[in-house]
């Protein structure tokens, strides 16, 4: 069989799949990765450990492709968005790689936002001004090290250190990419010379901007440990998210994406650039003709992992001895699903790093409100899962206020495997959702667009089709109600608490030096 490889760097994990001229997954592959945190507001990556994990997961699912008799005829890159790292002429990294959850740039994107320029900026960028942006990250260097933001040659994010460590060749991002970095044009498609001079950077200084189809060349060396031929042709292709609608079916009108990962995101396609009046959705690129407008929450599937690392030290189920952290967090799941819709009057703002949509405000933080006595492990996990839900039906009410009517939802990613997560979201966001037999849509998505890239389906729709759709869930009437009433209570909770979340930030204590931390291994 003839297929192609996908390449998804995530922020814990890269995923290699392997796809069949149907969509059919005949290989699957995972190499995990620490997120470090070394201090407030911090999160960073090791460069050479996603370069690394890169070269090895292609390597493992092209080795398991021999192993099926399959030939693979492309390979298409996948890559989140956000990130920023300092880059050598030659695209080596000069530091570490600073991801989307990093809050450093908070002062700056306000900044921005008291001088009147925020909206401007997002209407002609597609992303919104907050401290996730590459924009605001190289304004926080321009204000901390200006002499180190000048003197680097190259700033790029994931997918330039990719294609660097992959091709060897020319400094160039894919149209995906660049429009999620605030620096970017997305409707004149060049460097935003107003982003630039925020920034403090040259556009020299950033990569060529390309279509999402474009053809590079693995480097010798790469084809060689890979056991691939030279002639493979190695696709460019876009961000994590968008290809993630492409790999659940969510490109048609009125079916939307939601991605349940270590973040989360509802996003739908449309066919032109777009920006919505009140600031509240980004807009990125799939492909020249296809758009993908939607918001993005800090906290998924973290905010279960966090529970199991503060709840449940220790907690082991009868026979269960030696579980491991997947294995803990079903176990809390499963508590949790016992537990009424609602938690029994417990609210949880999930904003363990922060949150981003629908609002962009950077300093919110997570908070539990009406917390009593009764209340126990499982009502703290499902309020935890119900608080992401419900911020993710914020966004979907964004859409309708803009005219975006969604019908339908189509969930990827691993809290997507929880029939809790699951069925909550169905009655948070009142709308029937689809889980795609596949977890790793957004890899998926990558093999489907290096198809698309090879001229194999002309109309995206036409590979979207081909997703394999097996579970539906429909929302629940009486929970779907409630939570529909419950919903203002999480916007005014967010806002009001925001200045006394910023005091607790001023009057907290400096971490000690050496408790850095990692998560997400």
């Amino acid at each position: 069989m003839d297929v192609v490889i996908g390449i998804d760097t995530g922020t814990t994990a890269t995923k290699g799949v392997a796809a069949g001229p149907r969509g059919e997954i005949r290989a699957l592959t995972s190499v995990h990765y620490p997120l470090s945190v070394p201090g407030p507001g911090r999160a960073e990556l090791d460069p050479a450990q996603l370069v690394d994990a890169a070269v090895k997961a292609l390597t493992d699912v092209a080795a398991a492709c021999r192993e099926n008799g399959d030939r693979v005829i492309a390979i298409g890159l996948s890559a989140f968005l956000h990130a920023l790292v300092p880059m050598s002429a030659d695209g080596e990294p000069l530091g570490p790689l600073i991801t989307w959850a990093d809050g450093r740039s908070a002062e700056q994107c306000e900044q921005i936002v008291a001088a009147g320029r925020a909206k401007v900026l997002q209407a002609r960028t597609g992303t919104p001004v907050h401290p996730m942006s590459p924009l605001t990250k190289l304004a926080w260097w321009e204000a901390t090290d200006p002499d180190t933001l000048r003197g680097t040659p190259r700033w790029g994010g994931v997918k330039e250190l990719i294609v660097a460590a992959l091709t060897g060749g020319p400094f160039q991002v894919d149209l995906s990419l660049a429009s999620g970095t605030g620096l970017y044009d997305i409707h004149s498609r060049k460097w935003d010379d107003e982003a630039l001079g925020i920034a403090g950077v040259r556009a020299e200084q950033l990569a060529e901007v390309v279509p999402t189809t474009t053809r590079l060349r693995l480097r010798p060396e790469v084809a060689r440990a890979a056991g691939l031929d030279e002639s493979v042709p190695l696709i460019i292709g876009a961000a994590d998210g968008p290809l993630a609608n492409l790999g659940v079916g969510a490109t048609p009108a009125g079916i939307a994406a939601v991605s349940l990962g270590t973040s989360g995101a509802l996003r739908t396609v449309v066919d032109r650039p777009a920006s919505d009046e009140a600031g509240r959705l980004f807009c990125y690129a799939l492909t020249e003709d296809r758009w993908v407008i939607g918001g993005a929450v800090n906290n998924a599937g973290s905010v279960v992992r966090w529970a199991g690392e503060s709840f449940a030290a220790g907690f082991e189920r009868p026979g269960a001895e030696g579980e491991d952290a997947d294995e803990r967090d079903a176990a809390l799941l499963e508590e949790a699903a016992g537990v009424r819709a609602g938690s029994e009057g417990l609210l949880c703002l999930p904003y363990l790093l922060g949150e981003r949509a629908p609002w962009w405000r950077p300093g919110l933080r997570g908070a539990y409100l009406g917390l009593r006595r009764e209340h126990k492990r499982p009502h703290l996990v499902r309020a935890a899962v119900e608080g992401v839900c419900q911020q993710l039906a914020l966004v979907r009410d964004s859409f309708e206020a803009e005219g975006y009517p969604v019908t339908e939802i189509r969930a990827t990613g691993g809290a997507a495997a929880s029939e809790l997560w699951v069925g909550v979201l169905a009655s948070a966001l009142d709308l029937p959702v689809a889980v795609a037999d596949t977890p790793e849509g957004t890899a998926l998505g990558a093999c489907l667009l290096a198809r698309h890239a090879l001229g194999e389906f002309p109309d995206l729709a036409e590979a979207a089709a081909l997703v394999p759709i097996s579970r539906h869930t429909r929302p629940e009437p009486e929970d779907a109600e409630l939570y529909r009433r419950l919903r203002p209570l999480v916007e005014e909770s967010a806002l009001a608490v925001l200045d006394v979340v910023a005091e607790l930030d001023r009057l907290a204590p400096e971490p000690l030096p050496g408790t850095e931390k990692a998560v997400g291994a």
